[in-house]
């Protein structure tokens, strides 16, 4: 079954370019929207036997695919935020060639992605990593003016370091190992032989995937890029494509296959702590709506290598749902400010005011993921954001923990903040009035407002038949 989440949108994507004149150019965003939604459906309703293939059962040296809990969770998240940008392409992408082309090229994405979570070798993650990072690259750039053209280019000149970074660690790991599979390189670092280039290789891929999650000191390019790419690319940017590129590769890697050797867990939770600080107290200074809400994924970012940086069990499975609940929400904030943008033609907090009469969806909505980022109960943030706290007291990080908690305090400041300014705030005079959203934007932003509410309000019931078998517990 993995086999087909990289076949079926490679088989499509070839499909829609064949010359078939117009028809391939009609058919794109169809084929696209159906791709995405057809891939979120399959996770939820299709049984986990058809995943089941463990990562070390794979080969150790060819290429190959594989899945688990957490392979599933990421191809949930990636058909659910490969939607909800359609939602919005659909809504501010010109008709004919501007659609089809971002139309194909997020499909070019999801295969990359996909692949990115089944993959059970190094080597072929990288390729993958640089398919995404291709397609990211053309979408950030694709309307050719200042601000994507920037964004694009810091991008750019950061990947191609991340880039050496990770093919001098995977060829050091052939040289030693023999081999690239996870398998192999699992076993041969818990043999604890060549220590020295051990410790660099380990390095250089991870650092090269701190780069591409844009993790402090290595977020340079991301509020440019999430800022200067067009509405729909934000949203794909932010919800998926760093947490894919970046995150999960951090995860899967400093968990099953470098974890094996290394204690890892102080660096991870430093590089946690850094990022949730400086992300914290960037966003609260920012006027731009789309750069504010770069600065805040870096903070949420942060959580997820706290729990991670426990080494345990239960700071596995918070760093698991708050990659997911932070993936939705998130989206769901940057399809909101799309629409806002789109709307009232800026994304200038202070010249936003009063919004949440003309646009009391795109208003209510953004309620919801505003306090499901800042971690109030029921909502699904709440849940994996307690999970962390308590996993890192448990392991006796309290004064980490301390830190999370305060911080969380100042993300739900600046996030009412802005709440109050740009929806409840005075009207400001406008040259023409504003209305809602179209639905092709609002329905994305219903879809996720619920599954923040769905997963909240079930979280304690799903806990131990969802989260804790990604964590490894059965």
């Amino acid at each position: 079954m993995p086999t087909y989440f990289v076949l079926v949108p490679l088989a499509l994507l070839l499909a829609l370019n064949l010359p078939l004149g117009s028809l391939g150019r009609k058919a794109a965003f169809p084929a696209a929207l159906a791709l995405a939604a057809a891939q979120a459906l399959a996770v939820v309703f299709l049984p986990a036997s058809a995943y089941s293939l463990p990562f070390f059962l794979s080969s150790a040296s060819s290429f190959s695919f594989a899945a688990d809990g957490l392979s599933r969770l990421l191809l949930l998240t990636i058909g659910i935020v490969g939607l909800a940008s359609l939602g919005v392409g659909f809504g501010t992408a010109e008709r004919g060639e501007e659609r089809r082309r971002f139309s194909n090229l997020l499909i070019l994405a999801i295969t990359g992605m996909n692949g990115i979570v089944l993959v059970a070798d190094l080597f072929s993650l990288y390729v993958f990593l640089e398919i995404v990072a291709v397609c990211s690259y053309i979408l950030i750039a694709s309307r050719r003016d200042s601000g994507g053209l920037e964004g694009a280019f810091k991008y750019l000149v950061l990947s191609v370091l991340a880039t050496l970074m990770m093919l001098s660690s995977i060829a050091l790991f052939v040289l030693m190992a023999g081999s690239a599979g996870f398998r192999a390189v699992a076993g041969f670092l818990a043999g604890g032989t060549n220590r020295g280039l051990s410790v660099l290789a380990c390095a250089l891929f991870l650092g090269g995937l701190c780069i591409k999650a844009g993790l402090v000191p290595f977020h340079g390019w991301l509020p440019d890029a999430y800022s200067g790419a067009p509405p729909a690319v934000s949203v794909l940017l932010a919800g998926i494509v760093t947490k894919s590129t970046g995150v999960y590769s951090l995860m899967r890697l400093s968990s099953a296959v470098f974890g094996f050797a290394f204690n890892m867990g102080p660096a991870l939770s430093f590089i946690g702590l850094v990022t949730i600080v400086f992300g914290a107290f960037a966003a609260m200074g920012q006027k731009d709506m789309k750069r504010m809400l770069a600065y805040s994924s870096l903070c949420q970012v942060g959580y997820i290598f706290l729990g991670l940086g426990t080494g345990t069990i239960l700071g596995f499975a918070a760093a698991s749902s708050h990659l997911f609940n932070h993936a939705v929400f998130k989206t769901q904030l940057f399809v909101n400010a799309s629409a806002i943008e789109r709307q009232t033609g800026t994304r200038n907090i202070d010249e936003l005011g009063g919004l949440s009469k003309e646009m009391p969806i795109t208003s209510w909505t953004s309620v919801i993921a505003f306090l499901s980022a800042a971690a109030i109960p029921p909502l699904g943030g709440f849940w994996s954001k307690l999970l962390s706290v308590i996993a890192l007291w448990q392991a006796g990080n309290i004064p980490v923990a301390i830190a999370a908690i305060f911080t969380g305090l100042l993300t739900m400041v600046y996030f009412l903040l802005f709440q109050r300014k740009v929806f409840f705030g005075k009207p400001v005079a406008r040259q023409a009035p504003v209305v809602e959203a179209p639905f092709c934007m609002t329905a994305p932003a219903i879809l996720l407002s619920a599954i923040t509410l769905g997963v909240g309000i079930l979280f304690p019931l799903t806990f131990g038949t969802i989260i804790l078998p990604i964590a490894g517990i059965p």
